[in-house]
């Protein structure tokens, strides 16, 4: 079901579910009011993709539009939806070339309506309706919400592409690991040589090392075993010595019990000497 808004009655109608809201907005217009204003909406506009859309803004009070500055501006880029002055449509946002209007049968009535066709989700948002004239500058707001009822469907071709762009981007991965693999393989390779060279260097230099610490090592077991020799000699001179020494000292004591006899015989001979005297 469709109502008829504006300041006065146009050619074009809104749903019945923005009239509350629409009529909210005219019980605030003061027709004796000096003071121009632009009214909006104060819900947002819904679309589904491709469909066309009409966005409402109207003078308060009521003024012919048709010699105003009129722009519809994207909020969030600042860009010229639609841009109308003195009768002429003037330039725009690339994005929106071919695709909007600015209904002119309302415009005598202060009507600034908007007329978006085949709406995309990148038109979501909100956008201003500003006018200009002799008494200064006046905007308001519109909100419009683009929703997109197939984005969930998945379809199968996507499905393909996105897994063929990912065994492409896995394969390229691939591709640079191994390339990037040889590579190093290669410079390995060329730097083996070098490596090889200079290890063998270093193995040399230790083993000159080794030979000159076995060298003296050798050198020193020839000395200890030279000065055993020596130590050797010594104790078996000395063993010599004690033999020789202790073949006298055995001489010695066999000379020393016969003196040791022969003072025992010595002293018999004498007693009975003695005794042979006093008898006399």
């Amino acid at each position: 079901m469709w109502f008829v808004s504006g300041c006065k009655q146009s050619s074009f109608a809104l749903p019945w579910r923005t009239l509350l809201a629409y009529l909210v907005a005219l019980n605030l217009l003061c027709p004796g009011s000096a003071k121009l204003r632009v009214v909006a909406l104060n819900f947002p506009v819904t679309a589904t993709v491709g469909q066309d859309v009409v966005l409402h803004c109207h003078l308060s009070p009521c003024k012919d539009a048709r010699s105003l500055d009129i722009r519809w501006i994207q909020h969030r880029s600042s860009g010229l939806v639609h841009h109308y002055q003195n009768g002429e449509d003037l330039e725009q946002m690339e994005e929106y070339k071919g695709r909007t209007e600015l209904l002119r049968d309302g415009l005598s009535d202060g009507n600034l309506y908007l007329h978006i066709t085949a709406v995309s989700s990148s038109d979501s948002g909100s956008y201003m309706c500003t006018v200009q004239d002799d008494g200064g500058y006046v905007e308001a707001m519109v909100n419009l919400q683009v929703s997109d009822p197939f984005s969930h469907i998945v379809h199968p071709w996507k499905v393909a592409l996105a897994v063929v762009l990912t065994l492409l981007f896995a394969s390229f991965v691939i591709i640079v690991f191994l390339h990037r693999k040889q590579e190093i393989k290669d410079a390995v390779l060329e730097e083996l040589p070098v490596i090889l060279v200079k290890k063998i260097e270093e193995f040399e230099k230790e083993n000159s090392q080794l030979k000159k610490q076995v060298a003296e090592l050798v050198e020193q077991i020839e000395e200890f075993e030279k000065e055993n020799s020596q130590l050797k000699k010594q104790v078996a001179e000395l063993v010599e010595q004690i033999e020789e020494f202790e073949k006298e000292n055995s001489q010695l004591k066999e000379h020393y019990m016969k003196m040791v006899l022969s003072a025992a015989d010595l002293k018999k001979q004498v007693a009975e000497l003695g005794e042979s005297f006093l008898q006399y």
